[in-house]
């Protein structure tokens, strides 16, 4: 008795060994009437494949997969016929699909990143949907009479669309820094010319993910792939950046040397060695002063850390400003344009709504821009405690 319980304990712990290693995808294809069924590993943007399944009589099909960290697979019939999941490993997977596309109507459980994977993909195909629709009605209406007055409207509700799942997508990747799931919601396109992410600014998001997934999944390809492609746009963007000042600007011109409130000028370089946030802001914007009582926050948190906030103030009345930063007891360096009828500083950086911020590193460069809330919170964590 004891030696077949010694063998029974051997046994599990070996199959639970063996299990971590591995993930099973169970599946049913309702009303299908293919014989096989495939299994590809994506190698970054290349599917591979690895594995195939007869599928039964029943609709029935197995995979046992061995892998040692979470990647993405395709599932399908075709290279036009499949779906996506995010596998890890000891995960068991169970798919049932019961459309006459797989991607149409299937369901996932038993892995987080494969259901995570699904909403953003039929999020971003029913936003296709309805933007092929409206183009049908706008390409319809331009011919109609009153055309002047709808076309607009069309167009306002097109874009919307596309501003909508923008935003889901970046409140997917800020919630879920630590999903490789993430990477998709960088890098959905709404065609092959447009990117969900789409603004120039969405950069950001692409760095906070790779600093933070880097961290979680160092030996992952679609990670450090994802890093890679963050270091070569960042590289373009100051190399344009350092251009067009050099063309426009004197180089003293890139250094704010403004006063604060007690008249003592206090020049931005004087802060070389600091992480320091540069921001432009108004008393008359709520935004601002919102954004100022949450600054004191992470003030409180990283100064010690080697944190700094230089603050540009662009309110005409000087008084309403000072009273401003003395209510609201800003810690920081306040300053203000000499003259915020010719915002010398503001328009060099391209203000154009308040609140704006950069966020330059202990050398001075710029890595981040228009960070606010938690994304700042979140880079400014990666940079002081990483």
């Amino acid at each position: 008795m004891k030696r077949f319980l010694i063998f029974l304990l051997l046994f599990m712990i070996i199959t639970g060994c063996s299990n971590k290693n591995t993930f099973t995808v169970n599946g049913v294809i309702n009303g299908g009437k293919k014989n096989y069924i495939y299994l590809k590993r994506v190698n970054v943007d290349t599917p591979v494949l690895i594995d195939s399944s007869k599928i039964s009589k029943k609709g029935g099909f197995r995979f046992k997969v061995k892998a040692n960290n979470p990647d993405f697979y395709q599932i399908g019939y075709s290279n036009s016929d499949f779906i996506t999941i995010l596998a890890d490993p000891g995960e068991k997977l169970n798919l049932e699909f019961n459309g006459t596309n797989l991607f149409q109507n299937y369901t996932v459980t038993g892995s987080k990143g494969s259901e995570q994977i699904r909403m953003l993909d039929l999020r971003l195909a029913e936003t296709k949907r309805k933007l092929d629709s409206l183009s049908t009605v706008y390409n319809n209406a331009s011919k109609e009479p009153g055309f002047e007055e709808r076309g607009p409207i069309l167009e306002a509700e097109f874009n919307n669309l596309i501003k909508d799942l923008r935003k889901k997508n970046i409140e997917f990747i800020i919630t879920h820094m630590n999903s490789m799931a993430s990477i998709k919601a960088l890098y959905q396109k709404i065609d092959e010319k447009t990117y969900v992410l789409y603004d120039p600014r969405d950069l950001q998001y692409l760095k906070i993910a790779s600093d933070s997934l880097i961290h979680y999944f160092p030996n992952s390809k679609h990670v450090q792939a994802l890093v890679q492609d963050v270091k070569k746009e960042l590289d373009q963007i100051y190399s344009r950046q350092l251009q067009n000042m050099a063309g426009t600007f004197p180089e003293t011109k890139l250094n704010p040397d403004l006063k604060d409130i007690t008249g003592k000028r206090v020049a931005f370089s004087s802060l070389r060695g600091k992480i320091v946030l540069l921001t432009f802001w108004s008393v008359s914007s709520k935004e601002c002063i919102a954004e100022n009582l949450q600054l004191k926050e992470f003030y409180k948190i990283y100064n010690r850390k080697g944190f700094e906030i230089y603050q540009i103030n662009l309110d005409e009345n000087e008084a309403d400003w000072k009273a401003e930063v003395k209510f609201d007891e800003l810690p920081w360096i306040s300053t203000r344009e000499d003259n915020p009828l010719d915002p010398k500083n503001a328009m060099l950086f391209n203000v154009k709504t308040l609140p704006t911020n950069y966020l330059f590193d202990r050398n001075g460069t710029i890595i981040a821009s228009n960070l606010h809330g938690k994304s700042l919170q979140i880079k400014l964590d990666q940079l002081f405690n990483n």
